[in-house]
């Protein structure tokens, strides 16, 4: 079966987190994805939190399946200029470096198009022009500087940052994204462009619903924040909600069964409207069914505490597993925390290939996440990551027409 992007050539010039999100995106979609690393280094997460000696990283294989690799010293004369054939050759080159690196390199904007005028060039950077756009950026500090810390943990806490990688890997989706509609557009156009996803952009698009709050604070206090409900005053800018839901339909994590020993023994409850009164059966209060304090969602705004708590009070009887065999039949939007030991564990997610078994002849078997979206004509099959240069020669000898005399040459001066 052919694939959704088998006739695209990505030369990949990323490394670590963001860029390599982007490119593996498009390798599980069919995109013949070659990349260039340093002889004998190779990309920085290859060597960082290794677990098994000897052997790549989880912080490498999982971001660079279906990829070949290509080490390449492009310093050298005879490495500028097998590079300078890569670009000719490909489709598309995307880059995670430093701003002005290519240009340093030689391979700035106006030499890629007169290389190859089809090609599109697809950067990441930290943030885009401005004040700060010589600033190296990593997840964190996207976060932060995105404003998704600044709105996440409680009221009387610390900003916090996520456990998803919004920043790195949130970036590299919507930079696939991009590449995606520059290629489509080529179509028409016959040229190529640049694609440049800043980190701190990506984070912000993320966060659209706190930029929301922000511009209703000056209509006035933000009913459905807990602290409405609390009377505590609303500052000038979009507070931290703990879990309240970001929606027009209150919800908060709410205590199970269990959760005196097991951290993650919660449920996520959100009180939608067209479901008040089976809420009100289901934790045993019939008589708010009736009670004109809670007739409608506005009314509810000011007794939130009151009634997540009741609700918790039935929760606590039950595992988190049992309110959603309860909830879900009634509709009533229950959602349990899991564990990632618990989602590693689930059959379902095996099934569907959201998360995948893989063998490395280094390492042996692991889990990675598999291709997040899935096309009903193209399957998407999860193969290892490469070792470090281990399709040099394979690339060097089927896409750019290399002798078996030439690779060796340039073996001998180094550029490979």
């Amino acid at each position: 079966m052919s694939k959704a992007l088998d006739h695209v050539k990505i030369l990949d010039f990323t490394h670590v987190q963001s860029g390599p999100t982007c490119t593996q995106l498009l390798a599980w979609m069919g995109a013949d994805v070659i990349k260039v690393e340093r002889p004998g280094v190779g990309d920085a997460t290859r060597k960082q939190l290794v677990d098994v000696e000897g052997a790549d990283s989880l912080y490498f294989t999982m971001l660079n399946h279906n990829k070949r690799s290509l080490t390449l010293n492009s310093k050298t004369e005879s490495g500028k200029e097998v590079l300078e054939r890569l670009v000719k050759a490909c489709d598309v080159l995307v880059e995670n470096f430093a701003p002005g690196a290519l240009d340093r390199m030689g391979f700035s904007w106006e030499r890629i198009q007169e290389l190859n005028p089809r090609m599109i060039m697809a950067s990441v950077k930290g943030f885009g022009p401005g004040p700060y756009e010589d600033c190296k950026v990593y997840e964190n500090v996207a976060q932060c500087a995105g404003g998704s810390a600044s709105t996440t943990g409680f009221r009387d806490g610390l900003p916090l940052v996520t456990g998803a990688q919004i920043g790195d890997s949130g970036t590299g989706l919507h930079l696939a994204f991009g590449i995606c509609a520059a290629l489509l557009h080529r179509e028409k156009s016959g040229r190529g462009q640049r694609v440049l996803a800043p980190m701190q952009d990506g984070v912000l698009n993320l966060c659209r619903v706190k930029l929301r709050d922000q511009q209703r604070l000056k209509a006035g206090p933000l009913k459905e924040y807990s602290q409405y409900g609390e009377g505590i005053p609303f500052g000038e800018a979009t507070p931290r909600a703990g879990n309240d839901s970001g929606g027009g339909q209150p919800g908060r994590i709410l205590k199970c069964k269990g959760w005196e020993t097991d951290p993650d023994a919660y449920t996520y409850f959100i009180t939608q409207a067209a479901v008040w009164e089976k809420i009100c059966d289901v934790i045993g209060k019939p008589d708010w069914k009736e009670n004109p304090d809670y007739a409608t969602p506005p009314l509810r705004l000011p007794h939130l505490n009151e009634i997540f708590g009741a609700i918790e009070e039935w929760t606590m009887t039950k595992t988190k597993y049992e309110v959603m065999e309860i909830c879900n039949p009634l509709d009533i939007p229950v959602g349990p925390i899991l564990s990632m030991k618990e989602l590693a564990e689930e059959p379902s997610l095996r099934e569907t290939g959201t998360i995948v078994e893989v063998d490395h002849p280094e390492r042996g078997p692991y889990l990675s996440v598999g291709c997040p979206v899935k096309l009903s004509d193209n399957d998407v099959v999860v193969e290892r990551s490469p070792l470090l240069g281990e399709h040099s020669q394979q690339v060097l000898s089927e896409v750019l027409g290399y002798s078996d005399e030439e690779i060796a040459a340039l073996r001998e001066a180094g550029a490979v």
